[in-house]
């Protein structure tokens, strides 16, 4: 449970214990936070707080959440691109029924019924 935002303070007791791992994780990070990129920074922070939606870490909420109203991200901005990923989440669930449909098709014609075990 995200009840404590100051646990992101962890951060650095964590990766001392895997200071590679850690140190690799950082410099990734300074390289997609950088300013001079092709997609702009409120660009980045609004796709960042997509991908924290669909993957519901509310550290990584919170922390671009205020990086993109630094960046200038307005709230009609983040609430268009939280509605923008709810509609891309559900085509996704869309996406995994159609593969559903096709599987149970050929489980279908490849084997006999599976008889559950009340009947």
């Amino acid at each position: 449970m995200y009840a404590h935002p100051d646990d992101l303070h962890r951060a650095r007791c964590v990766g001392a214990n895997a200071p590679a791992e850690f140190a690799a994780w950082v410099a990734f990070q300074q390289a997609v936070d950088r300013e001079d990129g092709a997609v702009p920074r409120r660009y980045r922070e609004l796709i960042s707080v997509a991908v924290a939606l669909v993957t519901q870490c509310s550290y990584c909420l919170d922390v671009h959440t205020a990086a993109a109203r630094r960046h200038g991200v307005t709230p009609e901005e983040l609430a268009e691109a939280a509605f923008v990923t709810a509609a891309v989440r559900a085509g996704g669930t869309l996406a995994h029924a159609l593969l559903a449909d096709r599987l149970y098709e050929q489980r279908t014609h490849s084997s006999a019924p599976v008889r559950s075990a009340a009947g």
